[in-house]
Formats: structure tokens, C-alpha cells, sequence
């Protein structure tokens, strides 16, 4: 039996089987509670197993415990950091380790997954457009291409690179392990010895986690062309296994799909695509380089779109008229899985005039000038003068250790649980007669907790005892309140 006062916090999701009640003469539902025997319960991506659906006591854990906070900024809106959380908790619990959930809450690697988002979009896109041109130019009625074709497939071809180099320039800031990346290189400080096995594993699980990301903002569709195009991006040609549901390109699809900077040399001396396209840049696309912390100041209309893309939230892609998969989508739309319910699309009365969010129209391609690589060549740059700073919600600690302790909490509730929100728990102190711990006590699970974290700071960073004291002693009133909860409990 589900426990919970909150409305708000009921099931959204379900999942079990109808089935006909003879005595009733009704439909019965009866939904799943272990999961564990359902062929559809799990998804491999890079050999990780990722949940691929929930029971509903997983999904009020997940909405009252780990769903993004009403105070933030468009809760009403699906976010990439939605996308994200719904992932950490779909993710196998190897993956929970403290480094790893506090490298996926970083600025750099929110930015990497913002421009991934954009790539697959319009390279999705661009898959479709080659499986439809091939069928046109074969079989009996095909169709004979002009060079006109040839030169929108061009033009294509470079914008596709465009948005693979805005992914490469965000993916090199991660690599260089600069300033609070530090922390996540894999190469010791003095000592200069790399951390291999631990670097190959990090590399593996933000891959899959990444793809996971990706594949469910794209409305959970063509999951093999991601997880392919994923691994070529980050790996190379080399690397990438040969599977019978992964499609086959031929040369010149190739050609059209990876752009001309693609090349595949000896694997010694391979580097992934990401890389050759920093590589070899026009001197027209350097600003690309610049997106997101410059204002762009030129006559390039080609780097405006861009920009704009990039730089504009996903809750106001909307007033672009621009869609990256469910980004900003009205979050009522959604079930829990962030998987689109057609009955609550049907009732907002959305049509071909009327749809903001593109869910009724279809993802197309808007047909280029013939003439625009040379159009682009012609353009003026002229000096930057202002810079962009990105307003990014930084990771609590405690939020850290809330996702480290996802099996006990799903355990805990799973045993008998239950979850209790503010108003729970003021009426169930109200109605309690029980005298608190006494106030000695207190002071000395204070101090006891106190000087382990002074312990664990010593061991980690090598600092004096201040260190420690003064993260307890500046801490904030919010933090100072949680802390107190800890010794309560």
C-alpha cells in the first residue's frame, strides 16, 4: 500500500496490466511492484545497465526526494537538469560514487550536455533527411540529383560540423582539467602518474550517462543512431562496435553525415572527431569558438542563429521558435519518465497554427541559399565589447549525499517507510508528547560530528584544523538547520 498525504505527489506513471474483472464487469488494473522479471525493466547502453521503467514506490521517492525544487528557476518547464536527475536516479548504482555525482552537477559538464542536445537534434534531422533521399534515388522510379542538390547537401554538411565544433569546444574545457577541474584530471600532482583504469571507467559511465541524457530529451527515439554517433564522437571509428541494429552509411553519406574534417588513420595515431574538427577550423567559423561567452558582433547571419541557439534558456525556445527535443516543454505534459502524455497534448488543442513547442509539427530542415558558404565569406567581424556570464545554480553539498544514499532510501522506504514532507512532519511533532534528546546530548553529537569532518578535510586536502571549523562555522542558517536535523534523527 503507497503511503503518502501529499496530492501532489500521487503517481503519475503506470505500469502493470489490465486485465477483466468477471465479478465487476470492469477493468481491473493492477500495477507492477517488482519489476524484476519484466523484459522491459532494464536498458544497456555501453554495457551499463540503465532502468528503463519504474514502480510507482521508485517514482514517489523520485518526486518527493530527488524532483527538481519548486524555488528554482521555470519549475513549470522541463530543464536539461530535469532530464539529468531523472537519469542519476535511473542510473546502476556503480555509478554512485561522490566524485562522479559532483562532476555531472558541474558547469562545464551542463554546458557539454547543452550543446550535445542542440548536435543530435539537428543531426537526427540529417539522418532522416539521407534515408530519404536514399530511397528516392533508388528502385525504379529513382530520382536523378542536380548539382543544386548537391550544393544544399554541402551546405548541410558544414552546419552539421558547425554545431559538432560548438560540442568540441565545450568537451576540450573538461579534457584540459582546468581551475575547479582540476579535481577530476587524471594525472596526480607532483608525482605526474596517470590514473588509467580509474580515468578509462570515469570516461565510460559520463559516455553512458550522456547518451541516457540525449536519448530521452529527444522523445526517446532512435536510440541506436545516438548511442553510435555518441560513441564515434568520443572514441573514433575504431572503437565503435559493429552491431546488426546500428545502421550502414555509404561513402558519400559518410562524407555528408561527418563532414570533410573526418579522416580515419592509424589507430595509434587516431584522435576522436570531436578533435579533428578543432583541428582544422575556416577562418570564418572561429567566432563558433567564442558562443556562449562573447557577444557576437559581425554580419554573419549564419553565427547569430547559432548563438541564439545556444544562448537562449530552454523554457524560451518557444519565443525563437526553435525546438531541442522536449527542452522547455510545459512539464504537465510529462509523466514522471518524462515521457509525453497524449491525452494531456490533446486537450491543450495544439495544431499545425498553434503549436509553440513543435509536437505537432514535424522536425524538418529549412532549405538553405545556394549561395550561402559564399555569402558567409564576405561577412565583417568587428570587436567584441561585451561579455556573457551564464546564470548557473550551483550543487549543495547535501544535495551530493542525498543521491549517494539513493539504494538506502529506496530501501528504507521499500521496508515500511514513510516519506513525510514539512506538513507531515510539523503534525506529527504536534501530536508527539515525547520529550527531544537533552541538550548535553546535542552539544555532543555537535562536537562528534564536527571533528570528523575536520578528520576527513586533514586526509583529503592537507589543511589545518581551521579549515574544517570554519565549514561549520560559516555555514548558512539553511545549512546549519540541516545539520541540526542529522542529530534529531
Amino acid at each position: 500500500m503507497l503511503r503518502l498525504h501529499v496530492g501532489k505527489n500521487a503517481p503519475k506513471y503506470y505500469k502493470g496490466n489490465w486485465s477483466f474483472d468477471s465479478t465487476k464487469d470492469a477493468l481491473n488494473f493492477e500495477p507492477y511492484h517488482d519489476l524484476e522479471d519484466v523484459e522491459e525493466r532494464y536498458i544497456s547502453t555501453n554495457s551499463f545497465n540503465f532502468l528503463r521503467t519504474i514502480t510507482q514506490e521508485e517514482e514517489l521517492v523520485f518526486r518527493h526526494v530527488y524532483g527538481r525544487d519548486d524555488t528554482t528557476y521555470d519549475t513549470r518547464a522541463v530543464e536539461l537538469n530535469d532530464i539529468r536527475d531523472l537519469v542519476l536516479f535511473l542510473m546502476p548504482s556503480e555509478f554512485l560514487r561522490p566524485k562522479f555525482v559532483e562532476f555531472m552537477h558541474h558547469q562545464a559538464v551542463y554546458h557539454l550536455l547543452h550543446s550535445l542536445t542542440i548536435y543530435f537534434e539537428y543531426y537526427l534531422r540529417m539522418v532522416e533527411f539521407v534515408l530519404i533521399r536514399r530511397d528516392e534515388i533508388s528502385g525504379e522510379k529513382a530520382q536523378i540529383q542536380n548539382e543544386q542538390t548537391n550544393d544544399m547537401k554541402r551546405v548541410f554538411s558544414v552546419y552539421l560540423s558547425q554545431y559538432r565544433m560548438l560540442v568540441a569546444r565545450n568537451y576540450s574545457v573538461i579534457i584540459k582539467g582546468e581551475g575547479d577541474l582540476e579535481k577530476f584530471y587524471h594525472m596526480k600532482k607532483l608525482v605526474n602518474i596517470s590514473q588509467s583504469i580509474w580515468d578509462k571507467n570515469f570516461h565510460e559511465q559520463l559516455l553512458a550517462c550522456s547518451t541516457q541524457i540525449v536519448w530521452i530529451a529527444m522523445h526517446r527515439r532512435a536510440y541506436n543512431v545516438i548511442e553510435m554517433e555518441m560513441n564515434r564522437l568520443f572514441r573514433s571509428e575504431h572503437f565503435v562496435t559493429s552491431r546488426p541494429e546500428y545502421l550502414s552509411f555509404t561513402p558519400a553519406e559518410r562524407s555528408l553525415l561527418y563532414g570533410r574534417n573526418s579522416k580515419i588513420v592509424n589507430y595509434r595515431t587516431q584522435v576522436s572527431p570531436l578533435i579533428q574538427e578543432l583541428q582544422h577550423i575556416r577562418a570564418e567559423d572561429l567566432p563558433i569558438l567564442w558562443i556562449g561567452e562573447r557577444k557576437y558582433r559581425g554580419t554573419d547571419i549564419r553565427i547569430m542563429e547559432m548563438e541564439l541557439e545556444y544562448i537562449v534558456p530552454g523554457p524560451q525556445l518557444r519565443l525563437i521558435d526553435v525546438a531541442h527535443g522536449i527542452l522547455g516543454h510545459p512539464k504537465k505534459l510529462y509523466n514522471t519518465l518524462l515521457e509525453l502524455d497524449w491525452p494531456s497534448v490533446r486537450y491543450s488543442n495544439f495544431s499545425k497554427h498553434h503549436d509553440p513547442y513543435h509536437i505537432i509539427r514535424q522536425p524538418h530542415l529549412d532549405i538553405p541559399k545556394i549561395d550561402a558558404m559564399k555569402m558567409r565569406q564576405m561577412t565583417v567581424q568587428y570587436e567584441h565589447f561585451y561579455e556573457i556570464h551564464n546564470l548557473f545554480e550551483t550543487c549543495h553539498r547535501q544535495v551530493i549525499f542525498k543521491w549517494l544514499r539513493r539504494e538506502k532510501i529506496i530501501k528504507f522506504y521499500r521496508s515500511g517507510g514513510l516519506l513525510t514532507n514539512i506538513v507531515s512532519r510539523c503534525e506529527k511533532e504536534l501530536a508527539t508528547t515525547a520529550h527531544g534528546p537533552r541538550v548535553d546530548q546535542i552539544i555532543a553529537n555537535y562536537f562528534k560530528v564536527k571533528s570528523r569532518l575536520r578528520k576527513e578535510a586533514q586526509s583529503r586536502e592537507g589543511d589545518d584544523d581551521t579549515v574544517a571549523s570554519g565549514r561549520i562555522g560559516n555555514a548558512s542558517p539553511k545549512e546549519k538547520n540541516q545539520v541540526a536535523d542529522m542529530f534529531y534523527d
